[in-house]
């Protein structure tokens, strides 16, 4: 078994962007890993059907902050159909053993070594699952 805590990772960790939840946003999700009982509340605002601003707040295990790391550096200016992209890669890479994600959300790679952690899926899924969830509601509100 790898061991998924490289030093990428746990720089990744440290260090999230857009913490803070947002004042005004246009969607908004909690999400909770039923077996970790990690959580993430995602607030995000859209322009033109792209993610304009985003704000996290992160109570999960470093695999999970590593994930919304990954997830908040390259979100600004994403589609929704680029955050299912994302997640569903994300998803199969843990999963099924897929190549990790290319684009917008390629550094998912550095949570190769986590396919084994099978109780941590739900937290590394997190930030995704919360996204898709905010952003689908937010163009429900606006449509």
């Amino acid at each position: 078994m790898t061991d998924p805590y490289t030093p990428d990772l746990i720089a990744l960790a440290a260090d999230i962007p857009h913490l803070g939840r947002l004042a005004a946003p246009d969607g908004s999700a909690r999400k909770t890993s039923r077996i970790c009982g990690s959580q993430l509340d995602l607030d995000l605002t859209l322009d033109a059907g792209r993610i304009s601003a985003l704000g996290l707040d992160v109570r999960a295990c470093a695999l999970g902050q590593a994930s919304a790391s990954v997830f908040a550096r390259a979100a600004i200016g994403a589609t929704l159909d680029e955050v299912r992209g994302g997640r569903d890669g994300l998803r199969a890479m843990l999963q099924e053993g897929a190549a990790p994600p290319q684009g917008r959300f390629a550094q998912l790679s550095v949570l190769e070594g986590a396919r084994a952690y099978r109780q941590r899926h739900g937290s590394i899924l997190l930030a995704f699952d919360a996204a898709v969830e905010a952003m689908e509601a937010a163009c429900v509100r606006a449509g």
